[in-house]
Order: structure tokens, then sequence, then C-alpha cells
């Protein structure tokens, strides 16, 4: 299991938070996601399937490209 946290800059209100954790969730692999919005920060903890470069494509898709911490 690998967990990554990631500083995410665009996190600004729960809707944020909500859709952050909504579709990494739906990500084979991914196991938990803690969305912080006062950090504004993104924790994942995943497996194969999954892998960081998914990760980070899909939130940037989404618009929350993060940095890692």
């Amino acid at each position: 299991m690998t967990k990554i946290t990631y500083d995410v800059p665009n996190i600004s209100c729960g809707h944020c938070i909500h859709t952050i954790q909504m579709e990494l969730a739906d990500l084979t692999g991914v196991k938990h996601v803690e969305a912080l919005q006062d950090k504004r920060q993104v924790t994942v903890e995943f497996e194969l399937p999954a892998d960081e470069a998914q990760i980070v494509a899909l939130l940037t898709e989404i618009n929350y490209p993060p940095v890692a911490a």
C-alpha cells in the first residue's frame, strides 16, 4: 500500500472536497482518500492497479492540479 499527500491549492469549499473524494474513490486500487479544506491537502492510499501518475492526471483533469507536499 502506498500513501501520498499532495498540496492542492484549488481546494476552497466543501464541494471541492466532495468532488475530489468521489472522483478518486472511483479509481480501481484507491483504498482511502482524505481531502482537507483547511490545509488544502489530499492524502491518497492506494495499491496496484492505481498509480501516482493516474491520481495526478485525474486531479488535474477535474481542475485540482496537485503539487507533491
